[in-house]
């Protein structure tokens, strides 16, 4: 069954075929809000907590983009979730002593490839790592931009629809968050590799 039947029948009330959605957008829904959110746990309550939504909310939607549609879905939820968290800052007693580098689903971003030497491959770790917890910094909006744009690939149309905001809001949103992460590095220049180092 094709997506834009798999929603005529979910908006019936068929919950096989709105499950048949969601798993075909799962691991992206999730992946985004782990970006945006952080932590593994805030992540996949943002996304159980999108899903949720989404399938109440399904009738409403009047055609276009499934995809867009679910991610600003979840893009809201983790909206939501970091303001809450702001009026009401908690510290979370799952991470204590936890290993955070080996998420859900990211284990091909710490394997090397065959021609990298362990201490290239700990370097780009810890580029990665960096460059990860300066996203966690920026401001929300910027922060889902530059996750929607440079970790997931989206271009500026998709993201102005997801986002609900125009494209010059996402380029200058975007803009603002390279530079806030471009500084960030370097003024770190030990993560850098040797041709940017200055």
């Amino acid at each position: 069954m094709d997506e834009a039947a798999l929603i005529k029948a979910a908006q019936r009330g068929d919950a096989q075929a709105f499950n048949a959605l969601i798993l075909s957008y799962q691991s992206q829904v999730y992946n985004v809000a782990y970006r945006i959110m952080g932590d593994p746990a805030s992540a996949s309550d943002a996304t159980q907590e999108a899903f949720l939504s989404a399938y109440k909310s399904i009738k409403l939607f009047r055609g276009g983009s499934f995809k867009s549609w679910i991610l600003r879905t979840v893009t809201h939820a983790c909206f939501d979730a970091l303001r809450y968290r702001k009026r009401r800052p908690a510290a979370s007693l799952d991470g204590l002593g936890a290993d955070d580098d080996a998420e859900d689903g990211d284990f091909e971003a710490f394997l090397a490839s065959a021609d990298e030497s362990p201490a290239d491959a700990a370097e780009r770790a810890e580029l990665r790592d960096a460059i990860a917890r300066a996203a966690l910094a920026l401001p929300p909006d910027q922060r889902a931009t530059f996750v929607l744009s440079d970790v997931q690939g989206m271009s500026y149309e998709e993201i102005a629809d997801i986002m609900q905001t125009s494209l010059g809001t996402v380029k200058s949103r975007l803009s603002r968050a390279r530079a806030k992460l471009r500084d960030y590095l370097l003024s770190r220049p030990e993560l850098l590799p040797d041709e940017f180092r200055q």
